[in-house]
C-alpha cells in the first residue's frame, strides 16, 4: 500500500485519540525508550577526549539499531497495520496542541499557573517571565513543534515508511537532548545536532507554506521571506516567522537560558508584542488548519501517484 495512503491514516488515528495516558503509563513510549538510550550513552561516553568521535560514533550505531528494528517490523506480513499504528504513535499533532492549549488555560488560571504550564513545552527559563512572555513561548512553541512533530515525521515516513520516521523521531530527540552548543554537549552532541538540521529543512520550509496556505495570509509570506533568516536556527524560523506573519505578532526575541539572556531579535518585530491567552488559542486553530491542509496535500499526492 501506498506510504501516501498509510500516513494519512497514521495522521486520523493520532487526531482521534492522541497520546492515551492509559496505555502510555503501562509500556515505555518509543520516543521514551529512545530517550533512555542516548541518556545512557551520554553517560558512558560525554567526557575525557575525543568527544566528538565518541558522540557521532555512539550516535550512529543507535540510529542504525533503532532504524534497523523500524525495517523489521515494517517487512512483517501484517497488510501494514503496524507502519500505521507506529506511524500514528510517533505523530504528535493531538498532544501538541493539547498542550499548548493548556498554557492558555494556565495563564487565565494565574501567571505563576502560566508559567508552569509553558515551562513543560520549551527549554528556556520561564521563573521571570511575564504573560507576554509565556504566550510568546507557547505560540513559538506551536510553530516549532508543528514542523518538528508532525511535519517531520511525515514527511520522512511518506519517503521510506516506518524506517523514515522512526530514523528522524531518532535523530530529533538526541538533539533535544545532546544537541545543545554549550561546553558539556558542543562536541559530543556535534552529529546529532548536525543531522537534525539536515533531516529538518525540507519539512521547516513545508510548514511555513502550509501555515500561510491555512490563514491566506500575506503578510506571513513576508514575513518568512524577511525575518526566517533571522532565528538562532537554520529551520526554526520558517515556522515561527510564518506564525508571526499570520497572526500580526512578534515572536521570538531575547530569553535566558542558563541564567544569560540572549539577545536574539524579534521575527515580525513590528508586530503585536502585548499578547494573551486568547492568542494561543488563535495559534492553535492555525495549527488545526495547517493539519488539514496536510492531509489534503497527501491525498492530492497519493491521487496523482
Amino acid at each position: 500500500m501506498s506510504y501516501f495512503i498509510l500516513i494519512i491514516l497514521a495522521l486520523l488515528l493520532d487526531a482521534i485519540f492522541g497520546e492515551p495516558k492509559w496505555l502510555w503509563s503501562r509500556v515505555p513510549h518509543p520516543v521514551q525508550i529512545m530517550g533512555s538510550a542516548i541518556s545512557a550513552l551520554d553517560v558512558r561516553a560525554n567526557s575525557g577526549n575525543g568527544r566528538r568521535f565518541k558522540g557521532a560514533f555512539g550516535f550512529v550505531a543507535l540510529l542504525a539499531g533503532f532504524t534497523s528494528i523500524g525495517y523489521g517490523i515494517a517487512a512483517l506480513p501484517d497488510f501494514d497495520v503496524l507502519e500505521v499504528l507506529g506511524a500514528a504513535i510517533l505523530i504528535g499533532h493531538k498532544s501538541l496542541v493539547q498542550h499548548v492549549a493548556a498554557v492558555a488555560t494556565a495563564l487565565e488560571q494565574d501567571i505563576v499557573a502560566g508559567r508552569k504550564a509553558v515551562s513543560m513545552i520549551v527549554g528556556r527559563e520561564t521563573k521571570n517571565i511575564d504573560g507576554p512572555a509565556v504566550t510568546r513561548a507557547a505560540i513559538e512553541s506551536a510553530a516549532e513543534n508543528f514542523s518538528d512533530g508532525v511535519v517531520a515525521p511525515v514527511f520522512w515516513f511518506a519517503l521510506f515508511g516506518l524506517p523514515g520516521i522512526v530514523a528522524y523521531k531518532f535523530v530529533n530527540t538526541a538533539d533535544s537532548m545532546i544537541g545543545h552548543r554549550n561546553e558539556k554537549y558542543e562536541e559530543f552532541g556535534w552529529a546529532a545536532a548536525r543531522l537534525d538540521d539536515v533531516m529538518n529543512y525540507i519539512p521547516a520550509r513545508i510548514t511555513s507554506g502550509l501555515i500561510i496556505f491555512a490563514t491566506a495570509s500575506k503578510a506571513a509570506l513576508e514575513v518568512v521571506r524577511s525575518d526566517s533568516g533571522q532565528h538562532r536556527s537554520p529551520n526554526a524560523g520558517w515556522p515561527e516567522s510564518a506564525m508571526a506573519g499570520a497572526m500580526g505578532v512578534s515572536l521570538s526575541g531575547p530569553r535566558v537560558y542558563g541564567g544569560v539572556q540572549t539577545k536574539d531579535p524579534y521575527v515580525n518585530a513590528a508586530g503585536r508584542k502585548d499578547l494573551g491567552p486568547d492568542d494561543i488559542r488563535r495559534s492553535v486553530r492555525i495549527l488545526w488548519k495547517s493539519w488539514a491542509g496536510l492531509l489534503g496535500l497527501l491525498f492530492v499526492i497519493w491521487l496523482l501517484v
